[in-house]
């Protein structure tokens, strides 16, 4: 499935496909000019990551696409640069709901792109997967990832109380939902 036709996705001029196994160093080059707006919401984006680092998560969500337990992609332009990432993971097949979660980096940011990503990926949730519900979950305090959940049409739902835990400290978060009513589609 990671090299199926289907992809990439695209909305305008944001496209998202699974990870290529080659593109580890431009994922290193991303994360690392982010690093600023990256490391407080995610800690395995440091100041030292690296070429190995990027391999073994690019490696590892090639394997779990496949499997379809998780599905990253990268944010890609017409141009086939990556932008970015965003997932579907965290998925209970019981319940039919996941995670989404999503970044861009610091020269994409502020046009657009994560919410065009984002748009796509649960989409494709909703029909690829047939997921009934996805979740952002977002540290009370990361106002860009907030704008992005209002940006989708996503439901705020509250604030849960140390729902987080970053740097070995527990964080509220906000909890936005998405359904497939959202983008006039119908639960299966």
């Amino acid at each position: 499935m990671v090299d199926d036709p289907l992809f990439p996705l695209w909305s305008g001029d944001v496209g998202i496909r699974p990870f290529h196994a080659d593109e580890a160093a431009a994922f290193v080059e991303a994360v690392l000019e982010s690093i600023p707006e990256l490391a407080p919401w995610m800690p395995w984006a440091h100041a030292d990551y690296s070429l190995a680092e990027a391999e073994a998560w690019i490696d590892d969500t090639r394997g779990s696409f496949d499997a379809n337990s998780k599905h990253e992609f990268a944010i890609v332009d017409r141009a086939d640069r990556l932008l970015g990432g965003v997932g579907v993971n965290m998925r209970s097949d019981l319940h039919r709901t996941a995670n989404l979660g999503y970044w861009v980096r610091t020269t994409a940011g502020s046009r657009g792109i994560a919410t065009a990503a984002a748009r796509s990926a649960a989409i494709f949730g909703f029909k690829a997967l047939r997921l009934q519900r996805l979740e952002i979950i977002v540290v009370v305090a990361n106002a860009a990832s907030l704008r992005v959940a209002e940006k989708l049409g996503a439901r705020r739902e509250g604030v849960l109380r140390n729902r987080l835990r970053i740097y070995d400290e527990p964080l509220d978060a906000v909890m936005h939902s998405l359904v497939p009513e959202d983008y006039g589609l119908r639960c299966e």
